[in-house]
């Protein structure tokens, strides 16, 4: 059995408030790991081009308010 069929058993085996508190510690966990990946990619430079293509769309007026 793979680690993730194992981790699907034990979640679907949780009693609701378990289940509440893994989605809870999950999401916090989801978060904090995006954050993470977000700040690597900006600081290794991945996103330079990205903010390039925007800073040249608002200073031509092709953006929007969202």
């Amino acid at each position: 059995m793979s680690k993730i069929q194992d981790i699907e058993r034990k979640v679907q085996g949780l009693n609701p408030d378990e289940l509440q508190a893994f989605r809870k510690w999950f999401w916090d966990f989801d978060a904090q790991e995006w954050d993470r990946q977000f700040e690597q990619d900006a600081l290794s430079g991945k996103l330079d081009s990205l903010a390039e293509t925007s800073i040249k769309a608002f200073k031509s007026g092709h953006c929007s308010e969202i």
